[in-house]
């Protein structure tokens, strides 16, 4: 897919499905092109012609977060054909959960690897095309559990969620002065593949009631920080972690 010299291209991260894909259809309606990463390259394609069908500029590549070869042959691939990257949005993440006591070891480091160390390595690689240009805009999607420890089985998840968050900030202080911001949005409970999968029906009533709206969020309302983030208007903007969790993180007792 060809890219015109003053569109925009924008790269989502576990592009394919939830969050991202709404993300990508946010990205794909501003005029941007959009290339949807995902390790399931048949759902990319697929949200890709979803994009292109209603008029959008999209395309699918393969990208596996957790490993540094493939991290560094799509940003090859994408100086390659396009010339620059402009907007990252790092969406892509795993988690299970296990009790503390028994949390395994290959499961921390595997949680680790593609939620904070390839969300470094896509940042870094598309930054060196950023500074290029002197202008970026980076987002780590990252959540609630690193801020606040959401529950019980979430070592790995709330940990490396957490390290996103201080990750986004030293980001935001080093890229700065290259007129690229880093800012990271901090869900709260999200309607999506993976908590579909995640949370029990128990788990989502107690959530919910911790949370004063009562309710889960959409993976529009999710977008729409983003898409505040990547724009002019967020240009004074760097170094946050955004909660879009319906006041979870501002609640103490409820009930009371």
């Amino acid at each position: 897919m060809a890219n015109t010299s003053d569109t925009r291209v924008a790269l989502v991260t576990g592009g394919a499905k939830g969050i991202g894909a709404e993300v990508c259809a946010r990205l794909a309606a501003a005029g941007h092109t959009v290339l949807v990463a995902d390790l399931d390259l048949d759902a990319a394609s697929a949200t890709a012609r979803q994009l292109s069908d209603a008029g959008g500029r999209a395309a699918a590549v393969a990208l596996d977060v957790g490993s540094p070869d493939s991290i560094a042959a799509l940003f090859a691939q994408v100086e390659r054909e396009y010339g620059r990257c402009d907007i990252l949005v790092n969406c892509a993440g795993i988690a299970k959960v296990f009790p503390f006591l028994d949390f395994p070891l290959d499961n921390f480091l595997a949680t680790m690897n593609v939620n904070v160390t390839g969300t470094l390595l896509c940042a870094q690689a598309a930054a060196r095309l950023m500074v290029k240009r002197r202008w970026g805009r980076i987002v780590n999607i990252a959540s609630v559990a690193g801020m606040r420890a959401v529950g019980s089985g979430r070592t790995a998840y709330g940990t490396s969620k957490g390290a996103v968050i201080a990750l986004t900030r030293q980001m935001a202080v080093e890229l700065a002065e290259h007129g690229v911001t880093a800012n990271a949005v901090s869900p709260g409970p999200v309607d999506t593949p993976m908590t579909q999968v995640l949370h029990t029906e128990k788990f989502r009533q107690e959530y919910s009631k911790a949370i004063p709206m009562n309710r889960y969020g959409s993976v529009g309302e999710i977008a729409s920080a983003v898409m505040y983030l990547v724009s002019e208007d967020a240009r004074y903007v760097t170094g946050i972690s955004m909660p879009v969790d319906g006041g979870f993180l501002a609640s103490g007792a409820r009930g009371l």
